[in-house]
């Protein structure tokens, strides 16, 4: 049939955790039917809530490759990774991905770099699962604390 031509009308964007987007078919099949006729859709904004924990699985243990958003390279995706503990570097992520896929009209992803701080979910002991790992995170200030300094160091903020 005849499709809208104009794919700035609307923008899908999807989310994933790091442990699903390396296992769930929702990536590989929206980024495999992305530039086929009568499916695309201009481009899809895919981003990466990456907690570095699948429930209670290790990366190294839920996947092959070195990054959960590695599925991409294999369409040329552009991947943007990010520290989620700076929020202004999230900004600019999703800044450049908006102008890329309006531009483009192609899919990027978004990979934020991040961690729960509280366990995968409320029924999750994090120091039973992961104890090293929640043992750092209890001792790494949260993005709040960083963020709030960070603003106050470049006095663009004043205390109160």
């Amino acid at each position: 049939g005849d499709r809208d031509k104009d794919k700035s009308k609307a923008m899908p964007v999807l989310l994933h955790g790091d442990a699903a987007v390396a296992g769930q078919g929702i990536v590989y099949e929206t980024m495999q039917m992305s530039k086929v006729n009568n499916f695309a859709a201009g481009g899809t904004i895919h981003v990466v809530v990456n907690n570095q924990v699948g429930f209670t699985t290790d990366p190294s243990e839920g996947r092959s490759t070195m990054y959960c958003t590695d599925i991409a390279k294999a369409f040329g995706v552009p991947i943007l990774h990010c520290n989620g503990d700076d929020p202004l570097a999230v900004c600019h992520a999703f800044e450049m991905a908006v102008e890329w896929r309006q531009h483009f009209h192609e899919d990027i992803m978004i990979d934020i770099i991040c961690y729960r701080r509280h366990g995968h979910n409320e029924l999750d002991q994090p120091m039973f699962t992961q104890p090293l790992l929640y043992q750092k995170i209890k001792n790494h200030p949260s993005t709040t604390e960083i963020f709030k300094k960070t603003l106050l160091d470049s006095g663009g903020v004043a205390p109160e």
